[in-house]
């Protein structure tokens, strides 16, 4: 078996490989690289059986056949190489590897690829299209929001509604939610499906703007095609919780506010709150927002006041500050609008700039209890 391929080319890909390799992987096996050739076409797979990618190389060959080669070694020897063509010689007998560049040979033993686990075919499966900029957009959106709880696996992933007449993400850790809904975009069949957060990053991080991805996906697997690449994963069992029933639907207190004055002032008031609850209070009286915070066992304590906009009566209402950080850093807009009902209700916060025609992006905090 042999292969000559461009230095450069095969690093960008097999980097992107990469990050589907596990530090901790149960299989030996899994730390390699799977590679085939038939018919002088080069797929590279690698996987951590949650998770299989794999990724389409344009190589001269003429000769069929399928090896395992280690990762770290090969992409370690890739990185010190500048752009120029590397020759693979492969003995399929002993699963010796040499590989040749312009300055000199490096040999490696790979394994037999039979060893390498297969990757799981999808059956009975439908499948729906996105453009990459829309479904980039709604997975920036909601990851941040996933849980890492392992006592609730659902909430470890994104939530993916699929119906006719919308598509509608959503992620949950039990404190914050993200509902991001795309009137746009439609798929033949309703259906719900959880997708593990492990795969979405690597989508989001592979996937350029102006392509298309297809989804294709059943009871147990799901499969993302783009362009010479493709993810499977496995997916989230189980039932997601009842996230309509959590938002409140009567929010007659509306702050109006930049979101960069917003974020930077929690920012730094966030220094001086406690770092077990990192609590922050928000109080808006007239046009004028109040957040401080404090820290009792350091004596430390912050406040500063903001111009608003405010429609409502006078509240008081405390926040977890990571998580309206986390949510001002990911809405994507200038300006947003705080709804609340009560300091005891979650809080509603949305984007008033910024989104286009059919995109509906709703982030919701529940509320920490203020000591007075």
């Amino acid at each position: 078996m042999k292969f000559i391929v461009n230095s450069t080319a095969l690093l960008r890909e097999l980097q992107k490989l990469n990050s589907v390799i596990s530090s901790n992987n149960t299989l030996p096996i899994l730390d390699n690289f799977l590679f085939e050739i038939n018919g002088g076409n080069m797929a590279v797979t690698a996987s951590d059986l949650e998770v299989t990618m794999k990724v389409a190389i344009s190589v001269e060959s003429e000769v069929d056949g399928r090896i395992t080669i280690p990762a770290r070694i090969l992409i370690d020897t890739l990185k010190t190489f500048s752009n120029q063509p590397l020759t693979f010689v492969i003995d399929l007998t002993n699963y010796s590897i040499e590989i040749i560049s312009e300055l000199g040979n490096y040999k490696l033993s790979g394994n037999n690829a039979d060893e390498f686990p297969k990757s799981p075919t999808l059956t009975n499966s439908s499948s729906t299209f996105f453009k990459s900029e829309i479904l980039h957009n709604a997975i920036n959106k909601t990851l941040f929001a996933s849980g890492n709880d392992d006592l609730r696996p659902v909430m470890s992933g994104v939530y993916c509604e699929l119906s006719p007449e919308q598509v509608t993400f959503v992620a949950t850790d039990a404190h914050k939610l993200v509902k991001h809904s795309r009137n746009d975009l439609s798929s033949d069949k309703t259906a719900s499906l959880i997708l593990p957060k492990k795969p979405l990053t690597i989508l989001k991080n592979n996937i350029v703007d102006g392509i298309d991805v297809k989804l294709d996906f059943n009871d147990t697997n799901a499969l993302f095609s783009f362009e010479n690449n493709t993810i499977i994963c496995r997916l989230i069992d189980g039932k997601y919780p009842n996230y309509d029933a959590v938002i409140p639907k009567e929010n007659p207190n509306k702050l109006t506010i930049e979101t960069s004055l917003l974020l930077s002032s929690i920012k730094r008031i966030s220094i001086y709150a406690n770092k077990t609850t990192h609590q922050i209070r928000l109080k808006v009286a007239g046009s004028e927002l109040q957040i401080s915070s404090e820290d009792l066992d350091f004596s430390n304590k912050a406040d500063e006041r903001l111009p608003c906009h405010y429609e409502g009566e006078d509240i008081e209402i405390g926040f977890n500050s990571k998580f309206v950080i986390d949510m001002l850093n990911n809405i994507g807009s200038n300006k947003i609008s705080l709804e609340m009902s009560a300091p005891n209700r979650a809080g509603i916060i949305l984007p008033l700039d910024g989104t286009v025609e059919g995109e509906n992006t709703l982030m919701l905090v529940m509320p920490v209890m203020l000591n007075n």
